[in-house]
C-alpha cells in the first residue's frame, strides 16, 4: 500500500512538472512568434494610427510598436514630464499632446531631456507653430504606475505613462487610450531636447531557461522514485 501511494505521488508530481515544461514550450513559441511580428512592424513604413473607432481593440499583441504617422498640432503647454531612465542619464520623457484635425488627441513622447532642461522656456529647441508631421512607434498605456511609485496627478509627479491620466489632469479631451514615441529626427544635435528616437524594444524571455527547468525536475522525480523502488527491492539482512 505504501508504494503505491508512494508511486502515485511521483506520477502526479511528475506529470505535473512535464505539463509545466510543454506549457513553457508553448510560451517560448508564442515569445518568438511575437518577437518576429515587433521587429517587422518597427522596419515598415509608418501608417494612419488606430481611428478613434478602433481604439476599443487596440492591444499589445496586434499593436504595440507599430510605426504610426500623424499630423496635427501640439499642445505644448499641456506637456507631462515623467521620470525616465535612459543611455543618457536619468531625466524625464516629455509627453505632449498632439490634436488632429477629427478633435482626437494623442498623447506623443516627444523624447527625453536631463533634469536642468525641465523648463521650457529655457530650452534651445524651437517648438514648431501650427499643424506638424509626426512619425513613431504607438506604444500602450502604463496604468499601474512605475517599480513601487504610483502616478500622483495632484502632486505632478509621474513615474509611467497612464494615458488616461494625464489626459485627465491636462484637460485633454478625446485621447487616444496608447501613445507614440516619436522617432529621432534625421538630424539631431547634443544641445537639442527633449531627445527623441530613444526607444527600448526589449522582451523578458525566459521561457527556455524554464524548458530545461521544469523537464530537469520531472528527470529528477523519476529517478528518486525509481531509486526507491530499486531499494525497496533489495533484501533485507538480519
Amino acid at each position: 500500500m505504501k508504494r503505491i501511494a508512494l508511486a502515485s505521488c511521483a506520477f502526479l508530481v511528475f506529470s505535473g512538472f512535464v505539463a509545466l515544461g510543454i506549457w513553457q514550450i508553448e510560451r517560448l513559441a508564442w515569445k518568438l512568434d511575437l518577437i518576429a511580428r515587433v521587429d517587422q512592424r518597427v522596419h515598415l513604413p509608418a501608417t494612419s494610427p488606430p481611428a478613434m473607432a478602433q481604439w476599443a481593440e487596440v492591444n499589445n499583441s496586434d499593436d504595440e510598436y507599430r510605426h504610426v504617422k500623424l499630423r496635427g498640432e501640439f499642445l505644448y503647454e499641456r506637456e507631462t514630464l515623467v521620470q525616465a531612465s535612459t543611455k543618457l542619464g536619468s531625466g524625464f520623457w516629455v509627453l505632449t499632446p498632439l490634436r488632429r484635425a477629427d478633435g482626437s488627441a494623442i498623447l506623443v513622447n516627444r523624447g527625453f531631456v536631463p533634469p536642468d532642461e525641465v523648463d521650457r522656456a529655457k530650452r534651445k529647441t524651437t517648438e514648431p507653430v501650427g499643424e506638424v508631421d509626426v512619425t513613431g512607434l504607438l506604444r500602450m498605456t502604463e496604468p499601474r504606475g512605475g517599480f513601487l511609485r504610483h502616478n500622483d496627478p495632484a502632486s505632478n509627479r509621474w513615474f509611467s505613462r497612464d494615458v488616461a491620466a494625464i489626459a485627465t489632469a491636462r484637460n485633454v479631451a478625446d485621447a487616444a487610450p496608447f501613445f507614440v514615441d516619436e522617432d529621432a529626427p534625421s538630424t539631431e544635435t547634443d544641445t537639442q531636447w527633449p531627445r527623441a528616437g530613444l526607444t527600448v524594444i526589449a522582451f523578458y524571455n525566459n521561457h527556455l531557461v524554464y524548458v530545461f527547468t521544469w523537464f530537469a525536475l520531472a528527470l529528477m522525480t523519476a529517478l528518486a522514485a525509481w531509486w526507491f523502488v530499486r531499494e525497496e527491492r533489495k533484501p533485507r539482512l538480519g
